[in-house]
C-alpha cells in the first residue's frame, strides 16, 4: 500500500511545460505524416485554414476534459464521465466507441507504415507489410517491455527532430541554397488556386485536419500527473499552439515546394517537397524517420486498445474472459480479439490496395470524434459552466460536426462515413442487449432478495412477543 501510494506521488510530477512537450510528441503520428497529403488532395492549399480551425476544436474538448479530470478524477477517464453524466449506457458506449477508434487508427497506421515501405519496395503488395508490422507490435504488447516508455521517449525525439530537419531543408531549398530541386516553387496566390475544389472541398478535408490531432485524449487522462492540475488547460493551450503553427508552417511549405497535382495519398508531402538531385538520401532517411514515428504510435494505441478492452471486460461491459490473462500477465485473450480486428484490416488492404488509406482513416477520425462528441456533451452534465464555456462547448460541437458531415461530399471519404455508421449500429444494439439483461438481473436480484427478506420477517418473533417472554421468565424467576 505504501509503495502504491508512493508510485502514485512520484507520478504527480510533470509540470506544465513537461504535459505540453509530451503532447506534441505523442499526438505527431501518420495521421500528420500522410493524412495530411490526403487533405491537400482533398481541399487543395486552402486546408491551412482547417488545420488551425480543427486546433481551435482539439483545445476545446482537450479543455472540458482536463478539467472534469481535475474536478473528478477517474480511473476510466472520459468514459467514467459519461457513465456519470448519462447512465451505464453512456459508459458502453462510449468504451466500445473509443475501442473501436483506436482500432481503426491502427489500421490506418498499418496502412501509412506499409505505404512507407513500398517507397523502398514498391512490388512488395501492400498486405505483406501490414501483416509484418501488426505481428510485431502485437508481440511487443504481449510480452510487455519495461524500457518501453524510455523507447517511446527517443522516439518521439526523433519525430520533433524530423520536423524540425524538415523545416531548416525546406528554407534552404527555397532559398536556393541547395539546388537541384524536383519540382518549381510557387506560392499559390489567388483564389482558384487557394481554393481549388472550392468550399465544399475544404469542408470535405476537415475531418484529416482533426485527425492529425488525434491522441489528445490521452494527454487528458496524463493531466492528473500534474504537480498543480489547474495548469492543465495551460498545457493542452501550448501544445495545441505549438502543434498548430508546426502543421501551418509545415504543410504551407510543402504546398509552396510542390504542385497540387503531384500530391496523392501514397506519399508524404514531407518526402516530396524534399526531392532534389542535392540531397538524394534525405527522402530516404526522412522516410525511414516516417518508419519509426509511425510504428511508436501504432504500437501506442495498440496498448490503448488492449488495456481498454481489459478494463471493459473488468465492468462487465465485455465478456469476462478477455480480462483474463494467461500466467497471470499475459494478455492472450485481449490481443487475439485485437489481432481479428486488424487482420480485417489486412484482409482490406489486400482487397483495396488502391482505397484502404482513404477508407479506413475517414473511419477511425469519424469515431475518435464521436468520442470527442461522448467528451464535451459529458462535461455539460458534469460541470459547472459559465457563460464563455457554454460558447466554448458550441464551438467545439460545430467544428466537429462540420468534420464528420463533410465526409458526405467526397467519393474517397464517404465509404468511410458509412462504415463508422455501420460500427455505431452495432454498439447500440450491443448496448441495449446488455442492459435489457442487466435490468432483468437487476431486477431478479431484487426480487430474490425481496423474497428472503419476508421469509425472514416470518421466522423472526415478533419485538412485542419477545418481550412479553422475557417478562414471563423474569416473573417465573422472582416466584421461584
Amino acid at each position: 500500500m505504501s509503495q502504491a501510494s508512493s508510485k502514485s506521488s512520484d507520478e504527480k510530477k510533470l509540470k506544465w511545460w513537461q504535459l505540453s512537450l509530451l503532447g506534441v510528441a505523442g499526438t505527431i503520428g501518420t495521421g500528420y505524416f500522410l493524412g495530411s497529403s490526403l487533405a491537400i488532395t482533398i481541399g487543395g492549399p486552402a486546408v491551412v485554414i482547417v488545420y488551425a480551425l480543427a486546433a481551435l476544436g482539439t483545445y476545446v474538448v482537450f479543455d472540458a476534459l482536463a478539467r472534469m479530470t481535475s474536478d473528478h478524477p477517474e480511473q476510466g477517464s472520459f468514459r467514467s464521465y459519461a457513465k456519470k453524466a448519462f447512465g451505464a449506457w453512456a459508459g458502453f458506449a462510449s468504451g466500445w466507441v473509443y475501442w473501436f477508434s483506436e482500432l481503426l487508427i491502427m489500421g490506418s497506421q498499418l496502412t501509412a507504415l506499409s505505404i512507407f515501405s513500398r517507397f523502398w519496395f514498391p512490388s512488395v503488395p501492400l498486405w505483406i507489410f501490414a501483416a509484418g508490422y501488426g505481428i510485431v507490435g502485437l508481440c511487443i504488447v504481449f510480452f510487455g517491455n519495461k524500457g518501453f516508455d524510455r523507447v517511446e521517449n527517443v522516439l518521439a525525439v526523433i519525430k520533433i527532430a524530423a520536423i524540425i530537419m524538415f523545416l531548416v531543408l525546406a528554407i534552404a531549398l527555397l532559398d536556393g541554397w541547395i539546388g537541384g530541386t524536383k519540382y518549381a516553387h510557387k506560392v499559390p496566390m489567388d483564389m482558384a488556386s487557394v481554393f481549388p475544389k472550392g468550399a465544399v472541398g475544404l469542408w470535405s478535408a476537415f475531418l484529416f485536419a482533426f485527425y492529425a490531432y488525434g491522441g489528445i485524449e490521452v494527454l487528458g487522462i496524463m493531466s492528473y500527473r500534474l504537480e498543480k492540475p489547474e495548469d492543465a488547460p495551460k498545457a493542452g493551450k501550448v501544445m495545441l499552439i505549438s502543434l498548430s503553427a508546426v502543421y501551418v508552417v509545415s504543410i504551407g511549405l510543402a504546398l509552396t515546394m510542390v504542385p497540387l497535382s503531384a500530391f496523392n495519398p501514397k506519399e508524404s508531402p514531407f518526402v516530396l517537397a524534399l526531392s532534389s538531385d542535392h540531397l538524394a538520401f534525405v527522402p530516404h532517411l526522412f522516410n525511414g524517420v516516417l518508419i519509426v514515428a509511425g510504428f511508436s504510435t501504432m504500437t501506442a494505441s495498440l496498448y490503448a486498445v488492449t488495456s481498454m478492452m481489459i478494463t471493459l471486460a473488468q465492468e462487465g461491459d465485455a465478456p469476462k474472459l478477455f480480462s483474463k490473462k494467461w500466467k497471470k500477465k499475459y494478455p492472450l485473450l485481449a490481443l487475439s480479439l485485437i489481432g481479428c480486428g486488424l487482420v480485417g484490416t489486412i484482409i482490406m488492404s489486400l482487397l483495396l490496395p488502391g482505397k484502404v488509406y482513404e477508407y479506413v482513416t475517414t473511419a477511425a477520425g469519424l469515431m475518435l470524434m464521436y468520442n470527442w462528441l461522448f467528451i464535451l456533451l459529458s462535461s455539460g452534465r458534469l460541470l459547472k459552466s459559465r457563460t464563455i464555456d457554454v460558447i466554448k462547448r458550441w464551438i467545439g460541437l460545430v467544428l466537429i460536426s462540420m468534420a464528420i458531415t463533410g465526409t458526405l461530399f467526397h467519393g474517397l471519404s464517404r465509404p468511410g462515413f458509412f462504415i463508422s455508421l455501420l460500427l455505431i449500429s452495432l454498439i447500440a444494439l450491443s448496448d441495449i442487449i446488455v442492459q435489457r439483461k442487466r435490468k432483468k438481473t437487476s431486477s431478479v436480484a431484487n426480487t430474490e432478495q425481496g423474497e428472503q427478506k419476508d421469509q425472514a420477517d416470518e421466522n423472526t418473533p415478533l419485538k412485542g412477543a419477545a418481550f412479553h417472554i422475557t417478562g414471563i421468565r423474569k416473573q417465573r424467576n422472582k416466584i421461584k
